[in-house]
């Protein structure tokens, strides 16, 4: 029994070793910094700006960043070091197939790759690693250690992950990511500018899954994202001049005796805030939705979509930009 005890004790200990951060990999610096440059190792991650659905991964092998989205919203970023001259790092889009939180490469001396999540069967992964600020890897992408944790847990095997190299045209926008991931029949027409009280709803385009709401004062437009993909968009009129801050909401069960700000004949939902820029004022719905008008035929259809557990991100800062060439979402 002693025996027993003893092996299990020195399994548990080599378990535990291996999951520390391997001697010379990077371990990362938090940011809290959505957009704008990064230092090698730096990250931000929020996942409680979109707290459900698909996530979607871009690496932007000209940027040295990886940017997550789920359900159409940025979460997180992070720096990393894709292949090196003569390892380069393929672009494409690539399926997660398999995932290993302890795994050492069989190709190159035994090296350990925390967190490992496989791209392909040919030894192209994204795991733990050394940032020098500059692409050295043998073809993987090398993220910090901390980082590498927080992407693990949120993906799962069949995840979609896109690597843009600048040179093809890449679904997403992957070389060149913004904070609203880039449907993959992404038109100019798609971010034209709406007039008062115009808006586009095409639930069609995904007609079940998690909803995601941006309200964009900057843009004065809500966007409306489900399952990841967009399926509606609102010209937002606002009050006054005043910003909005940024805040985070997330519908709760039930409705309550007033009427809805926005939807005609409709009560109005009761709402939960979850984080605030300003934390030295109380801020809650009303205050935001006072200040708002928008379309009430879309309003209506909106009301009817959303259920609970549906989030509310609004900014001051702009989601999309004016559609160049390239038709790019708003860059870092």
């Amino acid at each position: 029994m002693l025996l027993r005890i003893l092996a299990l004790t020195t399994l548990l200990c080599s378990f535990s070793h291996a999951l520390e951060r391997p001697s010379g990999h990077t371990k990362g610096t938090p940011s809290g910094k959505p957009t704008g440059s990064l230092k090698p190792g730096e990250y931000w991650w929020n996942p409680t700006l979109s707290p459900n659905g698909p996530v979607v991964a871009l690496v932007s092998i000209p940027q040295q960043t990886i940017h997550v989205y789920r359900n159409g919203i940025l979460i997180g970023r992070s720096t990393v070091s894709t292949g090196s001259a003569g390892h380069s790092t393929p672009s494409g889009v690539f399926t997660i197939l398999e995932k290993q939180k302890t795994h050492f490469s069989k190709k190159y001396n035994n090296a350990p790759m925390p967190n490992m999540q496989r791209l392909t069967w040919s030894g192209i992964c994204m795991h733990s690693g050394n940032l020098p600020g500059y692409p050295a890897s043998h073809g993987c992408v090398r993220m910090p250690y901390d980082f590498s944790q927080l992407l693990y847990n949120a993906t799962s095997k069949g995840g979609t992950v896109v690597i843009g190299d600048n040179k093809t045209q890449q679904p997403h926008l992957a070389a060149n990511p913004g904070v609203m991931l880039a449907p993959k029949d992404l038109t100019a027409d798609m971010l034209r500018p709406l007039a008062n009280d115009e808006y586009d709803w095409r639930p069609e385009r995904s007609p079940e899954g998690p909803i995601t709401i941006l309200i964009s004062a900057a843009d004065r437009t809500l966007y409306v994202y489900r399952n990841g993909e967009p399926i509606g968009r609102a010209a937002v009129e606002i009050s006054d001049e005043e910003p909005l801050g940024g805040h985070v909401f997330t519908l709760l069960e039930g409705v309550t005796e007033k009427p809805s700000w926005w939807a005609p004949n409709r009560p109005m939902r009761k709402w939960m805030r979850v984080t605030s820029d300003d934390s030295s004022r109380r801020v809650d719905v009303d205050d935001i939705a006072s200040r708002l008008r928008f379309s009430p035929e879309f309003a209506t259809k909106l009301y009817d979509a959303v259920t609970p557990g549906t989030t509310v991100i609004v900014t001051d800062q702009p989601a999309a930009r004016k559609p160049n060439k390239d038709f790019t979402i708003m860059t870092n």
